[in-house]
């Protein structure tokens, strides 16, 4: 009977610390702190400053962890939808995910916005969630977009935060008339 690997318990410590000041960054983000300064986020962790510099080398190092851990969510969040459905079925279920996950990464997203510009990390956590969206599309869609890279190009704006967050925001529309909105935008780009 083989034994299980022995974890150590500095390392399991360092590893609920590690977790702990990242729940605490996405909280104080979820709560509308979209600039979390490391006092606040070190003092909802219920560690020092000094544990959370020993843990992250700066912010960005922290806004990387928490920019996957994000990604994370966003991936078990995910549910495949069959290619095989009926075209009508697959764009409301595809616009009703995409609403349910736009909205949960809502604060993060908006937290991201103002740093994003100077974050390496952050750049590259867009750019990965954009690649989930454009296969998230050609697995929904792979009929109707074939190799048409202008269709796919269209479709994926349209379901990224930013035509989100004009909708929910600038347009101020609540969640389900903004995911009527998609779901006309992605008919009338599918169908035409």
């Amino acid at each position: 009977m083989t034994q299980p690997p022995r974890i150590d318990g500095r390392t399991a410590r360092s590893e609920r610390t590690r977790n702990a000041i990242v729940d605490a960054h996405l909280e104080l983000i979820r709560a509308g702190d979209l600039r979390p300064t490391a006092d606040r986020i070190a003092k909802l962790a219920g560690v020092s400053l000094r544990a959370l510099w020993s843990h992250f080398a700066d912010m960005e190092s922290l806004m990387a962890a928490s920019g996957q851990r994000v990604l994370d969510q966003r991936d078990e969040s995910y549910r495949q939808i069959s290619p095989d459905l009926p075209l009508d079925e697959r764009i409301d279920q595809f616009c009703r995910q995409r609403a349910r996950m736009l909205e949960e990464i809502a604060p993060a997203a908006r937290a991201s916005a103002l740093k994003e510009p100077f974050s390496s990390g952050l750049q590259r956590y867009r750019r990965l969630h954009v690649s989930r969206v454009r296969d998230e599309l050609t697995s929904t869609f792979p009929e109707e977009i074939g190799s048409d890279e202008e269709l796919l190009n269209a479709l994926t704006t349209i379901s990224l935060w930013p035509a989100w967050s004009t909708l929910r925001e600038a347009m101020d529309l609540p969640v389900e008339a903004a995911r009527a909105a998609l779901a006309r935008g992605v008919r009338a780009l599918l169908t035409h």
